[in-house]
């Protein structure tokens, strides 16, 4: 496998928007440096190359608070309020787009509609991280290259009601065939499926505040189509040893030398009373020797303080290895959501079906983080952590919130969308700047598409300015 996947990445450095390499392995003769044909499978493995960069952010993993600045508070402190999305449409998206309507794919790579409905779940899964980040996006004439050069913003409601239609057309096209060059799941379409089954549910599950009945009803589609079913389903970005596919963490601490990152107070003080075992793997002890236990860092604190990084506790060590991989959606996060949906009455079994979901949420959480289950039961049978009826709905944002770690940008939608964790607070001497919504559109919006971004701005669903505090349209206040 890492042979081949060096191979895969040898040959995305070739890829020029259409060109790509026709095989890997099958031919000798066929030069990986000078493609002549495009492939499917090829531009779908240079769409997975921008995967871990959903997740592995020094932007978005500050705003649920997962991690603290030592220094260089900036982000902690949300001074950076325009994001450019156009690299993700230039990217991933335009080259799923190009497999999606291409018609000359070759079937050599597994079966045409395969490759389809694989680039489809994609495309549905880059389109839903970025309208959670800025609400209002391109969707319609967005991806028509030369054709449309300024498109027009579409309402996230509509763009959530297109990603639903495109997750069920992959669903309903997925036939027996493997596909080749997929770096994430080896080309094993079974799990692509329940793979987009999942993505189906958490989208739906993100309508619980303003339309549950189209929420409902989408969550029971996802979960009779089948979801996930292990932790072998996630989708997880394998990262390599090498300084070109590196994890970025590693990048951080390891290659830049940037002890910048600490876990931050709210995780240590949450977790470590409950002798959760997955703080080991979180968080390191602070190489201070007199200090024993683990000491989070006070989140959001202003750029003049002066931190002694000695004291605290630093991102563990085997989340930022080289080749540490990056959870993206999860069995834990598809069972969470399943509790989430049987205590708001989605699907039936009401309580006895949300803690049975719960108390597996916790376990595969575990399991995935530590690679042991021994903790599992003596760590459920605590009162802060054990399912009752009366705080069910806290417990399960609360575990949700852990569970997703370092995966900032969804555990900030879904703290937006539930409110859980409670006891997040914003930055503190910010000059009142709260926790933000949502992130701002780039700058060079204003001018290169400006009727259609005044449009979008002017529409915003519960008003405000282009800016962090303004909510996207599932986030109703």
């Amino acid at each position: 496998m890492k042979n081949t996947y060096k191979s895969i990445y040898i040959c995305l450095l070739a890829i020029v928007m259409l060109g790509s390499c026709k095989k890997f392995d099958e031919s000798i003769n066929t030069d990986p440096n000078n493609p002549t044909k495009a492939s499917g499978t090829q531009l779908i493995a240079n769409a997975e190359l921008y995967l871990p960069g959903l997740s592995s952010s020094p932007y978005g993993v500050h705003y649920p608070q997962y991690l603290s600045n030592t220094s260089f508070t900036d982000n902690s402190r949300y001074v950076t309020v325009n994001f450019n999305f156009s690299g993700l449409y230039t990217g991933p998206l335009m080259n799923l787009e190009n497999v999606i309507n291409n018609t000359g794919l070759d079937a050599i790579e597994g079966p045409v509609v395969n490759q389809i409905a694989v680039a489809k779940i994609l495309k549905a899964y880059f389109f839903w991280h970025m309208t959670d980040r800025w609400g209002d996006i391109p969707y319609d004439e967005a991806l028509k290259g030369a054709a449309i050069f300024t498109p027009k913003y579409d309402k996230q409601q509509a763009i959530y009601n297109r990603l639903f239609t495109l997750l069920d057309e992959a669903n309903a096209a997925i036939v027996t065939g493997n596909i080749k060059n997929d770096i994430v799941y080896g080309g094993d379409v079974a799990k692509w499926k329940r793979l987009g089954n999942t993505i189906h549910a958490l989208m739906a599950l993100r309508l619980s505040k303003v339309d549950a009945v189209k929420g409902a009803a989408e969550f029971n589609k996802a979960v009779t189509n089948g979801m996930m079913i292990a932790n072998t389903d996630n989708l997880s970005y394998p990262h390599l040893a090498d300084q070109n596919n590196e994890n970025y963490w590693y990048n951080q601490f390891t290659r830049l030398g940037r002890n910048w990152f600490a876990v931050s107070k709210p995780v240590v003080d949450y977790m470590q009373p409950l002798n959760d075992p997955r703080l080991s793997v979180y968080a390191n002890k602070p190489t201070n020797t007199a200090i024993t236990t683990y000491v989070g860092l006070e989140y959001g604190l202003p750029g003049s303080t002066t931190v002694t990084i000695a004291n605290y506790s630093l991102l563990g060590s085997n989340l930022r290895l080289q080749n540490s991989p990056v959870a993206l959606v999860t069995y834990a996060q598809s069972l969470f959501a399943m509790a989430e949906a049987a205590k708001r009455g989605w699907i039936g079994g009401t309580d006895v079906t949300a803690k049975q979901n719960y108390d597996n949420a916790v376990t595969e959480s575990i399991r995935q983080w530590t690679g042991s289950t021994t903790s599992v039961s003596t760590y459920l049978a605590q009162t802060d952590v054990a399912y009752d009826p009366v705080n069910a709905l806290m417990k399960i944002g609360n575990q949700r919130w852990i569970h997703l770690f370092l995966h900032g940008y969804e555990g900030w939608a879904e703290w937006r969308r539930t409110g859980f964790p409670t006891f997040l607070a914003p930055a503190p001497s910010n000059n009142g700047a709260q926790i933000p919504r949502r992130e701002a559109y780039g700058t060079q919006e204003r001018s290169i598409n400006a009727a259609n971004y005044n449009a979008a701005v002017s529409a915003f669903p519960y008003g405000g300015a282009d800016d962090l505090n303004a909510r996207v349209w599932w986030d109703k206040p």
